[in-house]
C-alpha cells in the first residue's frame, strides 16, 4: 500500500500488517523466490540428502540446465542450500540443504502434497472456466 506521496505503508489487518512497511519489497522478493515451481521442486528433491548436479536434473522433469544453474544460483545466494565442491579429477560439486531450509523444506512438501491431491479438481475447474470463457461475454 503507499500513501498519497508514493511511500510504503503497511497494513492496517491481515498477515500483511505485521510486517514493517521498509521490509515488504524484501519480503516479496523471498516469497518469490521461494515459492517459484523449480525451487521448491529441488528443495523437496534434495531432502533426500546432497545430489549431484545431473542427479537434480533427472529427478525434476521438464528443468533445463540454464533454469537449472540460475535456480541453484539464488539458492545458495540466499543460503537455502549449500554447494560443495570437491578437488577431484574430475571435479565433482554436491547440492545439498542448509540448515535455513529445514522449515521451508516442510511447508514445500506440503504445498506439493495438496497440489497432488487436488490436482483433479483444479483442471475440471480450469476445463469449465475454459469452456465457459469462450462462449459466454465477458463483462
Amino acid at each position: 500500500m503507499q500513501d498519497s506521496a508514493g511511500i510504503g505503508m503497511a497494513a492496517a489487518v491481515g498477515p500483511c500488517a505485521s510486517i514493517p512497511a521498509e521490509q515488504m519489497d524484501f519480503i516479496r522478493q523471498v516469497l518469490d523466490r521461494v515459492g517459484d515451481k523449480w525451487s521448491m521442486l529441488i528443495i523437496a528433491v534434495l531432502e533426500g540428502g546432497p545430489m549431484r548436479y545431473t542427479d537434480l536434473q533427472r529427478q525434476i522433469p521438464g528443468i533445463s540446465q540454464r533454469m537449472l544453474t540460475h535456480t541453484l544460483r539464488q539458492l545458495t545466494e540466499d543460503g537455502l542450500i549449500s554447494r560443495t565442491a570437491y578437488a577431484e579429477v574430475p571435479p565433482r560439486v554436491e547440492y545439498a540443504l542448509a540448515p535455513l531450509a529445514g522449515g521451508l523444506n516442510e511447508i514445500v512438501k506440503q504445498l506439493i502434497g495438496w497440489a497432488a491431491d487436488h490436482h483433479d479438481e483444479i483442471r475440471a475447474n480450469r476445463s469449465r472456466a475454459g469452456t465457459t470463457a469462450s462462449s459466454a461475454p465477458r463483462p
